[in-house]
């Protein structure tokens, strides 16, 4: 068969819209979950060999069981020797790694990685693959303001108060939800390298997700920040450690400092691009932009807001029982534009709150409903018609106004004129020269006998 035959399915969207059911009704959907890090940048604070080269060495215990060093070159114009932050989020396996490193040192504190996501997400974990030993102390922040805010949502450490001022494994209660826990690292990543961060563990609210702000907000990030305090306990700088007395005997500092540094293999975030439950997809927009792809009537990076004339509701967040769509102002085709009045959505029993701007034809009312004083509704038209109100056509002379009675569409006549339009005189009047009376009374003749 014709391979161009087959290409036209593959680039057809899903026969079934997730954000609505087989009937057409809107339903709550959400793009899928995936580890929102992949290819992203990230920066690193530090890295070796970006000034001159840098030599480091891991120990490592081999399959004998013996203990030995393992030495290499950090280089940053070397392609083979360089250990760039950027790897850190390519398609990583466990055997084909590229480790970012920092610059080893003696006491390599407040050394950090940020990872920007590019929008929001919305995370369930933050997983850290490390290729030498696992830092003692670090910090894990994240922004969701695009990094001008950061907040910290777990502290590391095996001396949890003397590094971070903060008692280890604090319980989380319904009271503190959003509070960062420091905890020691060795715990969170037993035997191995991995440090995992579930975000929903222990929080008393995760089985009422949906219904709890706190959690939503918890969970939401643009950008993430780990900050390394330190490697070890036993680092020099704490002991205090001169040339001539330190644990290794009589290595220099030069030696000592060649095993203290961080190198990280892998940074992965697992997530779902925010979209507030109005889509099923984020796509790059025309301005490059990555964004939801909004259903439901919704708009915005995140369906955050009701697109352009869909106020009559307010926006809500779709949950399982409510898609939550945004509606459509009525204004019987005459405006193009309206507002939300929370107060008229109150009275209307929470049913509808749009207000119609500008109306057009001649219309009036906060659904363009009504006609406007000088006209009156053709009734052999529908009110979206364009003509569906007509002029009063008042007489200038004849009439008070040039308005006239919604139902009858009678105009308020001067005394002595009759008429829909105040056109004629009535009866027992006669037509004047005066425009302020232009009827008056007929005089009656006395007949003499």
């Amino acid at each position: 068969a014709d391979p161009a035959y087959f290409s036209q399915f593959s680039m057809r969207a899903p026969d079934h819209d997730p954000c609505h059911d087989h009937t057409g009704r809107p339903v709550r959907c959400v793009p899928e979950f995936i580890n929102a890090a992949f290819g992203k940048p990230v920066i690193a604070s530090d890295t070796c060999g970006t000034n001159r080269p840098d030599k480091y060495c891991t120990v490592k215990e081999g399959p004998d069981g013996i203990i030995r060093e393992q030495c290499d070159t950090c280089d940053a114009r070397n392609h083979f020797q360089s250990h760039p932050a950027s790897l850190l989020t390519d398609l990583n396996s466990i055997g084909n790694m590229t480790c970012w490193v920092s610059t080893p040192s003696l006491s390599p504190q407040n050394v950090s990685l940020t990872l920007s996501l590019g929008k929001k997400f919305e995370l369930t974990y933050v997983s850290m693959h490390f290729c030498s030993r696992l830092p003692d102390s670090m910090a894990l922040y994240k922004s969701a303001d695009f990094g001008k805010t950061w907040t910290p949502f777990q502290f590391y450490s095996s001396e949890c108060r003397r590094i971070f001022g903060r008692d280890p494994d604090v319980s989380i209660t319904k009271s503190n939800e959003q509070e960062a826990v420091c905890t020691a690292s060795h715990i969170m990543g037993p035997g191995g390298n991995r440090v995992a961060f579930p975000f929903l563990e222990n929080r008393p609210s995760a089985q009422n997700f949906e219904n709890s702000p706190v959690l939503q907000d918890w969970v939401t990030a643009t950008d993430i920040k780990v900050v390394f305090s330190r490697l070890s306990p036993d680092q020099a700088e704490l002991y205090g450690l001169s040339n001539d007395v330190n644990s290794y005997g009589n290595e220099t500092d030069d030696e000592v400092k060649q095993r203290y540094f961080y190198s990280m293999g892998e940074l992965a975030v697992g997530g779902r691009c925010k979209c507030n439950g109005h889509a099923s997809r984020c796509i790059f927009d025309k301005m490059g932009r990555y964004t939801c792809d909004c259903k439901h009537n919704t708009a915005g990076t995140e369906c955050e807001m009701c697109k352009p004339f869909h106020y009559d509701r307010p926006w809500g967040r779709a949950t399982a029982n409510s898609a939550n769509s945004c509606v459509a102002c009525n204004c019987n085709q005459h405006a193009k534009r309206c507002r939300f009045d929370a107060e008229l959505f109150r009275l209307s029993g929470n049913r509808s709150g749009g207000v119609c701007l500008n109306c057009r034809h001649n219309t009036a009312g906060r659904n363009c409903h009504l006609c406007k004083p000088g006209f009156v509704r053709d009734t052999s038209l529908p009110m979206t018609h364009r003509k569906a109100c007509k002029s009063c056509g008042c007489h200038p002379v004849g009439s008070l106004g040039k308005s006239c009675n919604q139902s009858s569409g009678q105009c308020v006549c001067k005394p002595g004129v009759t008429g829909t339009t105040c056109n004629r005189c009535a009866k027992g009047y006669q037509q004047s020269r005066s425009t302020v009376t232009p009827c008056i009374k007929i005089p009656h003749h006395h007949h003499h006998h």
